[in-house]
């Protein structure tokens, strides 16, 4: 069986290179834009994106090409292109060799029984590093039906997949919420306190305002310890290993993790120790921070961290406004930006007594786990409405369902700008990793 199963018998099939010409023209992206291959499709490179110094190095990419990331840790990346332009060596470039519906092929080679069906096609040595190349992908059958029959299955997806998309947003919107109350209340209780009756007092500075009376302020270095514990990970491949991947922006959860020999990240690794604060110095406004539940080791990208204070107060406080403007006033403007431990030590942190602090923990650990809990379930219902939008493609795209009598209705496009939004923030990351 195909990956594509059974047909109408009105389609044709074809091996991809009988439809599709391998593009294999070098450019610099001074002569042609950078473009970058997102799971969003193909779209103009972001200015954060980390650059190579290959830019002399690239491939070329003209208006209604399709291109697709042939690294499986890019699962899903690829779309036809709607500019002319020029992308990483990583992709592979095709450009189609008669007259057919481009967005015909993106629903097609973006549906995930193709992207199954191609990287099932490649070959390495562990699955992130899984690469198909052209003169594997070139022998894999698609569906072709008639013309009048593509323009039609576009129409239609063109119009269901806005309504899901509608829908999509809206939930995304009720999560983006969720979120700005969350990190609100976050800021005001690592700020303010409890106590809306507190006194208050100048704090000295002015863009910090006024603090509670019997506050104090210090600096990070005064109340906290980067530890520099480099060793050779070899030597710990059972222990888990924490990337700023592992983190989730903005929240302070420690995600899933892998052990050093599954995560295969064996230079530039520093111990830490359980209960100790992990963060990331990498694209510090995402804000990855957490308190590692066990022993192990984290990548030179992450400061291990102890602290004389409440080790979750300083977490909420490292998740709050007043932390993160004093970042965006470091005045690290890289492309790919880091916090230095120089930058990191002038940090001004709120003090209450230790009491007060522990208070603090408490109730804020009592209301955000609510709100994420909440978030939790509107997350939920878009993952079920995103698989939904998944299946129907598939099944459109192959003709399992058979949409030429549907009666398109006027609509208005709507796409799934979040999805690529977030999609870009992991570029920086994977744009250039040939």
């Amino acid at each position: 069986m195909s990956w594509f199963g059974e047909l109408p018998e009105r389609w044709e099939t074809h091996k991809i290179s009988e439809l599709f010409a391998e593009r294999n023209e070098k450019v610099s992206d001074t002569d042609f834009a950078p473009l970058s291959v997102s799971k969003g499709g193909i779209v103009p490179q972001i200015a954060t994106v980390a650059k190579s110094n290959a830019g002399d190095n690239r491939k070329l990419v003209r208006k209604g090409d399709f291109a697709i990331n042939s690294r499986s840790d890019r699962r899903g990346s690829s779309g036809v292109s709607e500019y002319d332009g020029s992308v990483s060596l990583i992709n592979i470039v095709l450009t189609p060799r008669g007259e057919t519906n481009g967005k015909y092929w993106h629903y097609l080679l973006k549906s995930h029984n193709f992207i199954e069906e191609y990287y099932r096609n490649g070959r390495g040595i562990v699955a992130d590093l899984w690469t198909t190349r052209f003169s594997e992908m070139k022998t894999i059958y698609i569906p072709l039906p008639p013309r009048d029959e593509q323009d039609q299955i576009v129409r239609y997806l063109d119009w269901k997949v806005s309504g899901i998309n509608r829908l999509i947003n809206v939930k995304r919107r009720q999560i983006a919420l969720l979120q700005e109350q969350r990190r609100v209340i976050i800021n005001l209780g690592v700020t303010k306190g409890l106590y809306p009756n507190m006194q208050m007092k100048e704090s000295g500075f002015a863009w910090l305002g006024k603090i509670p009376e019997s506050w104090y302020i210090r600096q990070f270095s005064k109340i906290a310890k980067i530890c520099s514990n480099l060793v050779q990970p070899q030597d710990f491949y059972d222990l888990p290993q924490i990337s700023p991947a592992n983190i989730e922006k903005n929240t302070g959860k420690l995600l899933p993790c892998l052990t050093v020999k599954e995560a295969g990240i064996i230079s530039g690794n520093h111990r830490f120790y359980k209960e100790q604060i992990i963060y990331s110095k990498i694209r510090p406004l995402l804000n990855k921070v957490t308190i590692a539940p066990f022993d192990g080791l984290c990548s030179a990208d992450m400061y291990p961290i102890e602290t004389k204070i409440n080790k979750k107060f300083l977490v909420y406080f490292m998740l709050s406004d007043t932390f993160l403007s004093q970042l965006s006033m470091t005045g690290n403007r890289v492309k790919m930006p880091k916090i230095n431990q120089e930058e990191l030590s002038t940090i001004l942190i709120f003090c209450p007594s230790d009491d007060e602090q522990a208070h603090i923990v408490a109730h804020l650990d009592n209301i955000t786990s609510k709100i994420d809990q909440l978030i939790e379930v509107v997350a939920k219902e878009i993952e079920l409405t995103a698989e939904y939008r998944k299946r129907l493609i598939s099944d459109v795209v192959t003709g399992k369902v058979d949409v030429r009598g549907a009666v398109i209705p006027e609509y208005e496009p709507v796409e799934d700008v979040v999805e690529s939004g977030e999609d870009m923030e992991e570029l920086y990351e994977k744009e250039n990793e040939e």
